[in-house]
């Protein structure tokens, strides 16, 4: 199982604020994930635990951008008791045997539990550097750097050109003409 996949769950939920505020809206954010389900499983309760948890994952990658490990493993390790795991074998759509997290509990226990086990693995497997922030003014949204050179910054190709070219134009802006 690559539990890493799973912190993707933690990236989609920062960064898709407006999906929460509808069980219509927690349906999108749960098709982003790979993850459909039906509209009506989302709750009032769902909505509110989502919400609080994507403050609570946002809080992670605000302290793993700010280069604060210990901050970030502090509320990843909080998050883990809140959200323990209970792995469940699984075979489905022709697949063989393999485990999933949780098929017990609210949608939102589960979404929550995949998200948290996820981002666990990536910082003990890779390290909490690579939980970022996109470095693009003004968009702070969060991304996992799985690059092989920890060299990702920005949360998006869009992103990223827009900050190249804010850059060229600056750059050239400087350079006084030749006369």
């Amino acid at each position: 199982m690559d539990l890493i996949s799973y912190a993707e769950l933690a990236v989609l939920l920062i960064n898709g604020p407006d999906r929460l505020e509808s069980p219509d809206g927690v349906a999108a954010l749960l098709s982003a994930a790979g993850r459909p389900a039906e509209p009506c499983r989302a709750t009032r309760a769902d909505l509110e635990a989502l919400r609080e948890l994507r403050g609570e994952l946002a809080e992670v990658f605000e302290s793993a951008a700010a280069g604060d490990e210990r901050a970030a493993v502090e509320r990843l390790n909080a998050l883990l008791v809140r959200h323990p795991v209970r792995p469940q074998i699984s075979g489905h759509d022709g697949n063989p045997w393999h485990l999933h997290l949780t098929e017990a509990g609210r949608l939102a226990d589960q979404y929550a539990v995949g998200a948290v086990m996820g981002l666990a693995t990536l910082v003990t497997e890779l390290g909490v550097h690579r939980l970022g922030l996109c470095q693009a003014a003004p968009c702070r949204r969060a991304y996992l750097d799985t690059s092989s050179n920890r060299s990702r910054r920005y949360c998006s190709d869009r992103c990223a050109s827009r900050a190249n070219v804010a850059a060229y134009r600056a750059r050239r802006r400087n350079v006084a003409p030749v006369a």
